[in-house]
Order: structure tokens, then sequence, then C-alpha cells
């Protein structure tokens, strides 16, 4: 186990140093950092200044290697729109996000993991199809007006949630069922599949033979085994739902991670893009890692590859 430890941390760091040169480039193969900053009207001279100001007349090497010295003692920078620190930014930011995208993920682990065994334990009858259906929804509905729908049923005219802010847990409700539906496709159909194949398997038959009762086959032997993918396509899903909080954030305005990109976009404030691109990279690296050992931890065939 500490081997398999070892190589999936080597691999995550790799990928992490990758995505930090990625993250740092995508900026400037945008363009002259130095002209988006000064603005379309600015003079020659001014350009000339804030690039000096800001280290851009500098090769791009030593450019990253100052940002990626920096970031690894927790200085990000400073925004050039806010007043404030980029690390003091996303510290402010950052757990109305992972607050956000924790509620998704439980409304569609909770909604996804039971329609799947349901659905595997009646195929191709009506119930499996209902089940099919509600959870293609998920996808086929765009997220924006999945949240106005949200807003208007339970807000406005149920007056029972929230529809905007992040004051209370309250306010999370309606945004997290708003991003957790969309990932509840992917779940359902991989917990019927596994189900699927897991009950045809020989050892369940002699469970049953065994006089086992149904519940202790199906949630002790069937789905521990059948969950395995779901684990980690689970950890897959917690990181599309914060890089997906964009959309959720800018309709229901939360103040979380995904709001200050978009503002930092179209404010042109780029040293509070690049290091939000980087750390949702890396928790996104880090959630894999964290997949990967538990799935080796419930599955030790998984150790040897």
């Amino acid at each position: 186990m500490l081997n398999f430890m070892a190589r999936r941390l080597f691999v995550a760091v790799l990928v992490a140093f990758t995505v930090s040169i990625i993250a740092f480039s995508l900026l400037r193969l945008s363009g002259d950092l130095a002209t988006m900053i000064a603005g379309e009207d600015a003079s020659a001279e001014d350009i000339e200044v804030i690039r000096s100001q800001y280290g851009l007349d500098r090769p791009y090497y030593m450019q990253y290697l100052d940002w990626l010295g920096n970031g690894l003692q927790g200085d990000l920078g400073e925004s050039m729109f806010y007043p404030e620190e980029v690390t003091a930014l996303i510290k402010d930011r950052l757990p109305n996000t992972l607050t956000l995208a924790g509620f998704g993920l439980i409304f569609a682990m909770g909604l996804a993991i039971p329609m799947g065994v349901v659905a595997a334990l009646r195929p191709d009858t009506w119930v499996d199809r209902v089940a099919l259906t509600i959870a293609v929804l998920g996808q086929a509905l765009p997220g924006f007006w999945f949240a106005l729908i949200l807003m208007f049923v339970f807000g406005l005219f149920l007056r029972l949630l929230p529809i905007s802010g992040s004051d209370s847990l309250a306010h999370f409700i309606l945004p997290a069922i708003s991003l957790g539906y969309y990932s509840t496709p992917a779940v359902m159909r991989l917990t019927r599949t596994g189900m699927l194949e897991v009950l045809n398997s020989d050892y369940i038959r002699t469970a049953y033979a065994k006089g086992l009762s149904t519940f202790i086959v199906l949630f002790k032997h069937a789905l521990r085994n059948a969950i395995i993918p779901v684990v980690a396509l689970s950890a897959v899903q917690f990181g599309n739902m914060l890089s997906g909080a964009i959309i959720t954030e800018s309709v229901f305005q939360i103040q979380g991670i995904g709001q200050l990109t978009l503002e930092s976009i179209t404010r042109n404030d780029f040293p509070v893009v690049q290091a939000v691109l980087l750390l949702v990279a890396c928790i996104y690296i880090c959630l894999m890692l964290i997949g990967d050992l538990l799935n080796a931890w419930l599955d030790p065939r998984l150790r040897v590859h």
C-alpha cells in the first residue's frame, strides 16, 4: 500500500507542476498583459511603465520561477482591482465554493446511488426507465435555466428558501441542487452498471444460497463492490463542481471563487485568474489522489498496478 501511495503521490506532484506551467502560460498566450492592464487608450510609455512595474519585461521562465517560488510560500501576488492580496481574496471566497460543491456532491450521491441500485434490481422495467429519465434530465437541462426554475418555484412562488446570498446554510440548498443535479446521470449510470455486473456474480448467488437476507447481500456484498468505481467518479465530479460553480454562483449571487474568477476575467485581474486556475487544478488533483487511495483500500487488487 505504501508503494502504491508513493507512486500516486509522485504522479500527482508531477501533474500539479505541469498544470502550474499551463496556468501561468495561458494568460500570456492570450495577448500582451501590459496592454490589457493599461487599456486600449494607453500610451506606449504607460504600457512600458506597467510592463516594468509587474516584471513583464523579464524572460518568461524568470517570471514563472518567481511566481512559483512565491506561490509555494503562500504569496500569490496582489490583486489589480481589489486592495487585497490574492491569497486573502481566495481564503475569503473559497469556503463558500467548497460548501456549495460539498452539498452538491451530497445531493448527487444521495439521489443517484439509490436510483442506480433500484434500476439495477428492476432492469428493463418501468422503474428502470423512470430512474434513467430522471437522471438524464440533469444533463439535458441547461444549468442556468434549471437554477432559474428552482429560484422561481421554491424561492418566489412557495417562498420556502432564499434565492441569493450565502449568509446561512439554507442559502446553499437551491444552488447545491442546481449544481449537483448535473452530476446525477453519470453517477447513476455507473452505479446501475456496477450493480448489474455484481448481481450476476457467483459469490452473490452463493450468498443467497447460504440464506443471507436480501438487505445484507445487496448492501454488504453487492453495493460495496459496485461502489468502487463510483468513489473515483465522485472525486472527479467534486472537481467538476468546483470548476462549474461559476454559473451557479453568478445566478445565486454567492461570493465564491467562481464569482471571483468571473469578475477577475472581466477586469483583467490576471494574478487572481492564474491563482484560481492553479488552486482549482491542485484541488482536483488531490481529489483524484484521494479517490485512487480509497479505491485501493476498498479493492486490494488495484494496489499491484
